[in-house]
């Protein structure tokens, strides 16, 4: 029998860790039409909750999002229509979470009942297919619509998707968010086998997805973390490691380019002071794809690198369906093995945030629903 309350963390405005509340007085929420209502299961953390929460995506912001900037966030200091991953105002009191795995519970109208026990991964990205490709998404679980911090949640139907998988719902969850994002960025940049791609953050859940993705392809990674981190990232499958605080990052990857002749490709999602280098290092024609921007979201870069070398630069925020549907294929095919670092409990969302912040974790750090 489904409640009618439920417990859930309530982010109530932009802000620092005081401004997420937890209760167990939420209603819980029904299905509309071509909606199904999820019982969450788990929600991974991962930074578009962060920069919503605390008001990092208003052009005010031009740092990255440091571990003091996220605990006390940005409250009263941001545009407010800026201020959400859609560049748009969000309304609150909102349930984040945008990384969910979990079981159908009950289905909306037009929805078939046979979907009710479905144990599913949620594709985060709402979308409406009037608009261009790549300009579908219109909603983003979490922020413009309630997530998954929370025991319930509804979502479009199509939205999802059905696995098989052996994998805990903790790992699943690791799906949504991180591995949609790496994804789409290797599908853009139209990656192949043998090709070399260097991956930023490589330690991170989209840096980590990334060289997983990557590998898969069977392109050759290097991949750049810091230091502490080498022997878990050369696990995953990176050939090559660059320390992420190397003075010149040129010079470091040239070492690795007289034995392999080219660097094919840049999958970045630090930004920062780095981002000029990383255009440098690519041979000509090659592809740089960005969907983050951890070190600082203003960065110097040489015209003269775009243009005389005829590279392509891609940015990445919504990834398409084609592309979720290629994990839900992996998952079932058992190809994939996300890692999670740390998992909490909801009603510790606040800890597992600061735990998340201070960047010493690999890979994901999940949220488990009781």
């Amino acid at each position: 029998m489904i409640p009618t309350q439920m417990a859930g963390v309530v982010l109530v405005g932009h802000g620092g860790l005081d401004k997420l509340v937890y209760r167990d007085d939420v209603s819980v929420p029904s299905p509309g039409p071509g909606e199904v209502l999820l019982r969450v299961r788990a929600s991974s953390i991962n930074n578009t909750d962060l920069n919503t929460r605390t008001g990092w995506y208003s052009p005010s912001v031009t740092t990255g999002l440091t571990e003091d900037l996220g605990a006390r966030g940005l409250e009263g200091e941001r545009n407010e229509r800026l201020a959400s991953e859609a560049r748009v105002a969000i309304g609150f009191p909102r349930i984040q979470g945008a990384s969910i795995a979990g079981d159908v519970v009950a289905v909306g109208a037009d929805v078939d009942r046979a979907r009710i026990g479905d144990r599913v991964v949620v594709d985060p990205v709402i979308r409406d297919y009037a608009l261009p490709e790549w300009g579908r998404g219109v909603q983003f679980v979490g922020n413009n619509t309630d997530g998954g911090y929370a025991q319930f949640a509804t979502v479009p139907s199509v939205n999802a998707r059905r696995v098989e998988s052996d994998l805990s719902y903790a790992e699943l969850s690791c799906i949504p968010c991180a591995y949609s994002t790496a994804e789409e960025m290797l599908v853009r940049i139209d990656l192949k086998q043998d090709e070399l791609v260097l991956v930023t953050g490589a330690s991170g859940g989209v840096g980590s997805a990334l060289i997983e993705l990557a590998r898969l392809r069977g392109a050759r990674v290097i991949g750049v973390a810091s230091s502490s981190k080498e022997e878990m990232v050369r696990s995953l499958g990176a050939e090559w490691f660059i320390p992420r605080t190397v003075t010149d990052l040129e010079e470091a990857v040239a070492r690795i380019i007289a034995d392999t002749g080219r660097v094919d490709a840049v999958a970045d999602v630090v930004g920062g002071d780095h981002t000029l280098a990383l255009l440098r290092v690519l041979r000509r024609a090659g592809r740089y794809v960005t969907a983050g921007a951890i070190a600082g979201p203003l960065a110097t870069i040489d015209l003269r690198d775009l243009i005389y070398k005829d590279l392509t630069m891609i940015g990445v925020a919504n990834p398409e369906a084609e592309s979720f549907g290629n994990l839900v294929d992996y998952l079932n095919q058992g190809q994939l093995k996300p890692l999670v670092d740390k998992s909490f409990p909801l009603a510790e969302l606040r800890e597992a945030q600061t735990y998340f912040m201070q960047k010493s974790h690999i890979g994901n750090v999940s949220i488990e629903i009781p």
